[in-house]
């Protein structure tokens, strides 16, 4: 069991290395995230002129909101999962998996988790910096169950982001380019994962119907526990499902993964 784990262990400390040798494209990202908070707090400023509440939640739940979201973005976002992935794929470089006593998904998982550790620890040095121009605008939830069941949803999460993103790299076997296929996850990702706006202020039926879609888990979920969006009866019953996406998508990727290297041919690598 120890030998099992001590590669996955390597991989991810190879996958650290790799990123922090990018570590300056991290930290401007996540400094030109602080322009896109910007905007938002200018946008929703001035939806709330005049109005104490939209959606039940005032400015500062608002922008709390949205910064629980940016943070989470650079934590467990799939930023370029697919992609390299297809790479892989095209480029003969999967065929070295095939032959030895590495599993590929365990492989990109834990490469995934180096990148979002260093993506994410990255992020905290700019939104320091800002944290004393957005003090005064935060508002967040005193109830400790929040903390004990909000950090296992964001691990779903990521688990959820990555899973769709490892089922999109593997349909390189069988089309040339998914770029396509991506850049659509990722427009509807933005509405229905909440990123444009937080999803409660969806018409009840249509909110509803969202919570059974694997966006809902991808971001609202995490930011909605941690900033009192959601209560703890949705939150327990939202763990649930989510934990069945995660399921569900992991088997996805394990008949995606069997069914397309039928397909392969493995040439190089």
């Amino acid at each position: 069991m120890f030998y099992f784990l001590n590669k996955y262990r390597h991989a991810f400390l190879v996958g650290l290395q790799g990123n922090l040798v990018y570590r300056w494209n991290f930290a401007a990202r996540g400094l030109f995230s602080l322009f896109h908070l910007t905007a938002i707090f200018i946008l929703w400023g001035a939806a709330f002129q005049g109005t104490p509440t939209i959606g039940g939640f005032g400015l500062g739940a608002t922008m709390t909101y949205f910064i629980a979201l940016l943070v989470l973005q650079f934590f467990i976002s799939a930023f370029n999962e697919d992609y390299q992935i297809s790479e892989d794929i095209r480029n003969g470089l999967i065929n070295q998996f095939l032959l030895k006593p590495i599993n590929y998904f365990g492989y990109r998982l834990s490469v995934f988790a180096a990148a979002r550790l260093v993506s994410g620890a990255l992020v905290l040095i700019p939104l320091a910096v800002a944290l004393p121009f957005l003090h005064s605008y935060l508002t967040w939830p005193h109830e400790g169950w929040r903390l004990a069941l909000g950090f296992p949803a964001v691990v779903l999460s990521a688990l959820v982001q990555f899973s769709i993103a490892y089922c999109f790299g593997l349909l390189t076997f069988w089309l040339l380019e998914i770029q396509g296929f991506v850049i659509l996850s990722m427009a509807v990702e933005a509405v229905l994962g909440g990123q444009m706006f937080p999803l409660d202020l969806l018409p009840a039926p249509v909110f509803h119907a969202v919570k059974y879609l694997p966006f809902y888990y991808q971001m609202y979920f995490p930011a909605a526990i941690f900033t009192g969006r959601i209560d703890l009866a949705d939150t327990e019953s939202g763990l649930c499902l989510e934990l069945a996406w995660v399921l569900g998508l992991l088997a996805l990727t394990e008949l995606l993964w069997r069914r397309g290297l039928r397909r392969h041919t493995a040439v190089g690598g």
